[in-house]
Formats: C-alpha cells, sequence, structure tokens
C-alpha cells in the first residue's frame, strides 16, 4: 500500500500500560495508517519510558508510520525545547515523523515555523504535520507534509465550510480530525473529509478533554 493510500492519522494518546487495547488494535491495522501519532505526557516526557517504547516498536514493527507529538502553543514556546522534543522522540522512541501541535493560523507565524519544519527533517523527521485544527493561512500549507485544517466534533464538522484556497493543493495535503463520532459513522466522516478537500482523516467516538484515547471508528 502506498503512502497516499494510507488515510487514517491516528492521535493515540493514551498509555499503553492504561489501555493496551487501541494499541494492539492500531498494530493489526498498520498497512491502513498514514501514521500515528505518540503523546507520553503533551510530549516525549523527561525520560524514556520503557512500557511506552516498547508498544512504539511494536507499531513501527507492524509497519505503522510514527509521529511525535509536539506542542508549539501557538507560536509562543521557544524553538529550543520544540527542537529538544523532536530529538528525544527519535532516540527514545523511534519515531520518523513529528506532529507540530497547537499551531496558530496567523501568516505572522510563518517564519517561525518554517524554521522549526526545516530543522525537524535535519533531526530526521520524514514526515511533518501541523495541526492548526482550523484552516490557517494559506502559507501554512507550503510548510510540511500535512495539514490538519480541521479538529473537532462530529456535529461541528458537517457544517464546517472550506476556504476555495484549498483547491490548489492535492487533497492528500491536508486532514480532518474529528471526535465525538457516533459509532457506525466512520465511514461517513470519511466521506465528508473528501468532499471537502481532506483524504486524510480520523473517526474515533471519544469526547473531552482528550478524545484521542482510542482506534478509529471501524477498526475494531
Amino acid at each position: 500500500m502506498t503512502p497516499l493510500q494510507r488515510r487514517l492519522l491516528v492521535p493515540l494518546y493514551v498509555h499503553p500500560a492504561v489501555d493496551p487495547h487501541p494499541w494492539k488494535v492500531l498494530e493489526r491495522a498498520a498497512g491502513r495508517l498514514y501514521g500515528v501519532v505518540l503523546n507520553l505526557a503533551d510530549g516525549p516526557g523527561r525520560r524514556p519510558d520503557v512500557v511506552f517504547a516498547g508498544a512504539a516498536a511494536r507499531l513501527r514493527a507492524a509497519g505503522a508510520p510514527l509521529l511525535g507529538y509536539v506542542d508549539t502553543a501557538y507560536g509562543h514556546r521557544r524553538t529550543a525545547p520544540v527542537l529538544a522534543d523532536i530529538g528525544r522522540y527519535r532516540r527514545w522512541y523511534g519515531v520518523n515523523g513529528v506532529f507540530l501541535d497547537r499551531v496558530p493560523s496567523a501568516a505572522a507565524h510563518l517564519a517561525r515555523y518554517q524554521r522549526q519544519v526545516r530543522v525537524a527533517r535535519t533531526l530526521g523527521a520524514r514526515t511533518v504535520v501541523l495541526n492548526p485544527g482550523t484552516h490557517p493561512d494559506p502559507g501554512y500549507a507550503a510548510l510540511g507534509d500535512l495539514l490538519i485544517t480541521f479538529e473537532g466534533r462530529w456535529e461541528t464538522h458537517r457544517h464546517t465550510p472550506v476556504p476555495g484556497w484549498t483547491a490548489g493543493y492535492p487533497p492528500e495535503r491536508f486532514c480532518h480530525l474529528v471526535y465525538a463520532v457516533p459509532v457506525g459513522r466512520g465511514d461517513q466522516v470519511a466521506d465528508s473529509a473528501r468532499r471537502r478537500g481532506a483524504a486524510v482523516h480520523c473517526a474515533v467516538p471519544g469526547d473531552g478533554a482528550n478524545p484521542w484515547q482510542s482506534a478509529p471508528d471501524g477498526l475494531e
């Protein structure tokens, strides 16, 4: 399966010691995944976690691309700790990509993120995902490999408009992350994302402060 046929980007924000089930589900579905976003403690944590590393290694061996979650605080976090987190994920958990979260939408921060993406690639990130969670200034679409242009609830996703500038890019450059999805509606999310120009998606039933604790709908 080629990278463009891997349509699921899965944020997995639960420790395997707390709930190993979604980790095992994603191992079995590794061939369908654009990537799995690993998030130990809003980042890689202060020291290596042996249990977490073992679960990551099993995902990697199954063929799932791994991305390390890095909080950028909407452009207010200094570049040095951002890059330090990227390096720790590479050394401790063998990720081959990075997921830059809480990216701003304003053009004023473009130069900062351009530098961060460039250095991330020198540190070994083959895939760079930026997550503003909404449609940002069009300049962000040119920075990484994938841009998250929606992160939110199922009810909102179905009614969110799409700006015209997205038509200038292939759908494989965009992703929608949707939570609070009713069971059995994962395919509808995929169809809705495609109609809105996003080829990559994730649909999970979780809700609340951390909805990303389960495998996507339909993988069970």
